[in-house]
């Protein structure tokens, strides 16, 4: 059984950095497309960055651009949410996705598409 487990949430100040990682496990732990997400109290879910790395393609919210990092490590099935110059806003519960598809342009951002979940790390911004 594949799994996915976030690690690397806490409590930091505004303009601090984190770096969140995600460990696939399993059979099959190699993914073609995969995605962070997060979810603020409230509010529903929303797309951070996506990637479908066959092609090189890493798409980011415009919330996140350019302060927010998606990479993907070597064991591959190591990825990682480089995030600096942390906002109060970014505060929410991160989720890892992962789907066995090479999802096109128009679907990639669509949570819908990813039929692997992890639990979830937590990152809170706070002066």
């Amino acid at each position: 059984q594949v799994q996915l487990v976030e690690t690397g949430g806490g409590l930091v100040q505004p303009g601090d950095s984190l770096r969140l990682s995600c460990a696939a496990s399993g059979r099959s732990s190699i993914f073609p497309t995969m995605g962070w997400y997060r979810q603020a109290p409230g509010k529903e879910r929303e797309f951070v960055a996506v990637a479908r790395w066959s092609g090189g393609n890493i798409y980011y919210a415009d919330s996140v651009k350019g302060r927010f990092t998606f990479s993907r490590g070597n064991p591959r099935n190591m990825v990682y949410l480089q995030m600096d110059n942390l906002k109060p806003e970014d505060t929410a519960i991160y989720y890892c996705a992962a789907t066995s598809r090479t999802l096109i342009f128009s679907t990639i951002r669509q949570a819908g598409e990813y039929e692997l979940w992890g639990q979830g790390t937590q990152v809170t911004v706070s002066s």
